[in-house]
């Protein structure tokens, strides 16, 4: 059994997904971000840098419990531990961890960046907006590009490297993108939100997201963030 520490976001998503993709048994328990779960001391044992999602798998190497944070560390994990969605040769593990890469360096530290200033910034700073707009669209580009050329990020194959970029994908007109104008981008996402595994790992603690409040974007953007913990 694994222990899913999590929310219904992007990062939470990319491991709710690979899970329901291999089908390996596990337990979700809630980490409301809003309210500052984060930053519970349990929770900061297993991810002591606040952030979601982490994982206990009881049956880790050698029989022994294992915790992981960081979703790229997990995704590899789950991963090696099933022999699903990472290629064992060399040439295709690399390529597809060049792209899981991307997404960790890139997709989700700038669309993240993109959401933050077009939707939840207390003050519209065009300069923010418009910087992290069109990098947005810079990194559809370079997706788009790929996708050309192959069916998949990594090639012809689905593996964790879509796994972790699809999540960020699916709120695209809230980072200013019309997906029309990346058509490779938009087969590649209509494929994967076509898949029952995706369907359902999206679905995981999407009942429990709300809008966020004043006090809870101040638990996520302000004082609270930054204090020590």
């Amino acid at each position: 059994m694994i222990d899913v520490y999590s929310w219904a976001t992007p990062n939470g998503h990319k491991i709710h997904i690979m899970l329901e993709e291999t089908g390996l048994e596990y337990k979700v328990h809630a980490v409301d971000i809003g309210a500052g779960d984060q930053f519970a001391p349990d929770f900061l044992a297993i991810s002591p840098n606040n952030k979601i999602p982490a994982i206990i798998d009881n049956a880790g190497p050698e029989g022994k419990p294992l915790s992981l944070f960081e979703s790229g560390a997990i995704l590899i994990y789950l991963a090696e531990k099933t022999g699903k969605f990472l290629p064992t040769d060399p040439v295709g593990r690399y390529t597809t961890l060049q792209w899981l890469m991307f997404q960790m360096g890139s997709i989700g530290p700038m669309l993240g960046q993109t959401h933050h200033f077009r939707n939840y910034a207390p003050q519209q700073i065009e300069y923010a907006v418009n910087r992290y707009t069109n990098e947005a669209r810079r990194l559809y580009g370079v997706m788009d590009k790929q996708l050309g050329v192959t069916q998949y990020l990594a090639g012809n194959d689905y593996t964790v490297a879509d796994i972790a970029t699809f999540p960020w994908t699916r709120s695209w007109q809230n980072q200013g993108i019309v997906l029309d104008e990346f058509p490779n981008v938009k087969r590649w996402f209509d494929a994967i939100a076509a898949r029952p595994a995706v369907q359902r790992g999206v679905e995981v603690l999407a009942f429990e997201r709300k809008p966020f409040t004043d006090k809870e974007k101040e638990v996520l953007f302000g004082a609270t963030q930054y204090a020590k913990h």
